[in-house]
């Protein structure tokens, strides 16, 4: 079975099919390696527009044409299609193939066999078509290996690096997880691979590359984030041929990966949405008077708030009704708080998804920076919000 999703020329000839056909190959024995994809027989002088390539062409050659000129232009044809190989059975019209035909052949590069015994087509068809089945499967086995070896390293405390450095290994390339707009969340290298290929700076040469369309040596699958709009797609996976070749096995082991990530993504977004709908469930209760001003410290220092001993910035930010980010919460608090982190000062962050409401509380040097805390906080909560999705906001500076 060759990795690229088919058999070898070579292989085909060796099934018993073909074998029992006497095959001669005439032109172009040292590409027997190439691909078959499918096995086509057709004796029409226009067949090439039928075919996608990667065909192995089976033909009693009576399409060929009887003129030099027809003939070397059905050659190149075939040739420019991209097929496998041409198989002519000699019989009634060729008892051996003209020159003309071997050399077109053999100056298109294209592999072309002669049998010298008739054989059913529809044997050799079959024989082809199962042994390429029969392959392909093998490759989903090898994918699905993969999938085990990533849900056991899952079951066994692991996470997305290692993951993704179960994929790395097996492509022998480097692997990458990013957000939907390109930005990388995770990197991996494989032990397989070019050693000193570090896949960080594999990631920049990647950024700058990038056009329109991910490049032609890598595999870029969606990791699914079961929503709508910005919750269709919850990451990127993005493989990058840099040591070895990218194949087909490689994208199937690909998308299953993206499943695993997708299962590791959502629990962790649940855990996150938690987190923060536990933090403003306190923040709400905290301005309504339910939680007392002595036992409101401790409480805070629980979930990750130590302000010093200036002033406090109470903030709502309210999003617009339908524009909401529904059931994508999560996101929204990672946005904001990312985009908080580089105001410089202790914030503590919930959301309250039933009133649409994002409460923070702010931790102040002193009572002369509120105003311009306020404004650099602002900025970075509307674009947060622009990155989770959330569309529109405005801002209440007291609960």
């Amino acid at each position: 079975m060759d990795d690229q999703g088919g058999i070898t020329v070579q292989r085909a000839l060796e099934l018993p099919g073909l074998r029992s056909g006497l095959p001669e190959v005439v032109a172009c024995a040292d590409r027997l390696g190439r691909t078959v994809r499918w096995v086509h027989a057709g004796e029409v002088p226009n067949i090439a527009s039928l075919l996608k390539g990667g065909e192995l062409l089976l033909t009693t050659g009576l399409g060929l044409g009887t003129r030099p000129a027809e003939q070397r232009a059905f050659v190149r044809r075939l040739a420019e299609r991209g097929i496998a190989a041409l198989v002519v059975e000699l019989g009634p019209r060729f008892s051996r193939l003209p020159a003309t035909i071997v050399e077109t052949a053999r100056a298109a590069g294209l592999p072309l066999v002669q049998l010298h015994r008739e054989v059913p087509f529809v044997t050799v068809t079959e024989e082809v078509h199962t042994e390429i089945v029969n392959g392909h499967y093998a490759l989903l086995q090898r994918a699905e290996e993969v999938h085990r070896r990533c849900t056991e390293a899952l079951l066994g405390g692991g996470g997305i690096p290692q993951v993704l450095r179960i994929l790395a290994d097996f492509t022998a390339n480097p692997v990458f997880l990013e957000t939907p707009d390109a930005q990388l969340l995770y990197a991996a290298g494989s032990t397989a691979g070019d050693p000193g290929a570090d896949p960080l700076q594999v990631w920049e040469g990647l950024r700058g590359q990038r056009g329109e369309a991910p490049p032609s040596n890598a595999v870029v699958v969606d990791v699914p984030g079961g929503g709508p709009g910005s919750g269709a797609v919850r990451a990127r996976l993005v493989l990058l041929g840099v040591s070895s070749p990218v194949l087909p096995v490689h994208r199937m082991a690909a998308e299953r990966t993206a499943g695993v990530l997708a299962v590791v993504l959502m629990q962790a977004r649940q855990e996150e949405e938690l987190a923060a709908r536990g933090r403003g469930d306190f923040l709400t209760d905290l301005a309504e008077g339910r939680i007392s001003a002595e036992d409101a410290p401790a409480q805070a220092r629980v979930l990750g708030f130590r302000p010093g001993a200036g002033p406090l910035l109470p903030v709502v930010m309210r999003l617009a009704a339908d524009l909401g980010p529904a059931g994508n919460w999560s996101v929204l608090a990672r946005a904001v708080s990312e985009e908080l982190s580089a105001v410089g000062v202790p914030v503590l962050l919930g959301v309250r998804p039933v009133e649409g409401r994002v409460p923070l509380l702010v931790a102040l040097r002193s009572e002369s920076e509120r105003t311009a805390v306020a404004d650099r906080v602002a900025a970075a909560l509307r674009a947060g919000v622009g990155r989770g999705g959330g569309g529109r906001a405005r801002f209440v500076y007291t609960f």
